[in-house]
């Protein structure tokens, strides 16, 4: 009962602090204190919870006993992380994002490319992930590679409708007045369509931060090495070590939410002028 009662109390605090929160001048501290209150509610309530209904670990482990396998397996989830997240996620978004820059570029001087590719990259992008990767596994083999060549495909499209359809954001007059200067085709994409496109190119950069770690994990689940996270997922899950596998799950939470917050930082370095980022300032 006890356990209980602490949970009610952390929900009716951490309630009443970020209530308390939200009534001050917005400033960056509390943009960052809010989601730590509120993650830190949530984490309270599930402890208080667990131990105070007596839940099976099986079922659910509590965050202290997450927090106690986290820092007893760091070893096996450092040897998670290189393989899945620096081997298969991170190479096969380097390439799939490369790729559909460049071909975006291409598609943009190349009228029926992009009336062509583009209807067959929306069906491509329709595909489930558990259907591409054991094909992929098959063609590629078990090792990283057949995880980065996942990554390609799932990352590729999205990227690719982004770029070009950042490609478009520059108006008419803008385009004329660059032929008028006498600007080549290369400059002007340099000097106007690269730059417009830029907030699109970030939100397809973006996205496919979140997509490259599903896709390297959900693979792994197919066939790996003995190693990678989707690989100590299914095999942790099968021993009911649901401690490990929740261990598992806080480093892909961290390295998709660090990916995301670091291109999201570049972008507000690199479109500093774009009203979207002046409105954050």
């Amino acid at each position: 009962m006890g356990w209980v009662i602490f949970a009610l109390t952390a929900w009716g605090m951490g309630w009443a602090l970020n209530v308390w929160l939200s009534r001050r001048p917005t400033t960056q501290f509390l943009r960052l204190a809010m989601p730590v209150v509120f993650g830190l509610t949530i984490i309270a309530i599930w402890e208080g919870v667990v131990r105070g209904f007596d839940i099976s670990a099986v079922l659910l482990p509590t965050p202290s006993a997450i927090a106690v396998r986290f820092v007893g397996s760091t070893d096996i989830l450092w040897v998670d992380f290189v393989q899945t997240v620096i081997k298969g996620a991170l190479s096969g978004y380097v390439i799939g994002c490369g790729a559909a820059f460049l071909t975006a570029v291409v598609m943009d001087r190349v009228s029926f490319l992009r009336r062509g590719l583009l209807p067959v990259g929306n069906f491509v992008a329709a595909l489930p992930v558990i259907g591409m990767a054991p094909i992929l596994v098959m063609w590629f083999g078990f090792d990283w590679q057949s995880k980065a060549a996942v990554v390609v495909v799932m990352v590729f499209f999205p990227m690719l409708v982004n770029t070009v359809q950042g490609l478009q954001a520059s108006s008419q007059m803008q385009r004329d007045l660059m032929q008028t200067y006498a600007a080549s085709p290369m400059t002007a994409l340099i000097k106007l369509r690269l730059p417009m496109a830029m907030p699109f190119i970030f939100n397809g950069l973006k996205i496919a931060t979140t997509l490259a770690l599903i896709g390297a994990i959900v693979a792994e689940f197919f066939g790996s090495p003995i190693q990678g996270m989707g690989f100590r997922i299914s095999t942790s899950v099968g021993q009911l070590a649901l401690d490990l596998v929740w261990a598992e799950i806080v480093v892909a939470a961290l390295v998709g939410s660090a990916a995301y917050g670091t291109v999201a930082l570049i972008e507000r370095v690199v479109t500093f002028w774009h009203p979207s980022q002046r409105a954050r300032q």
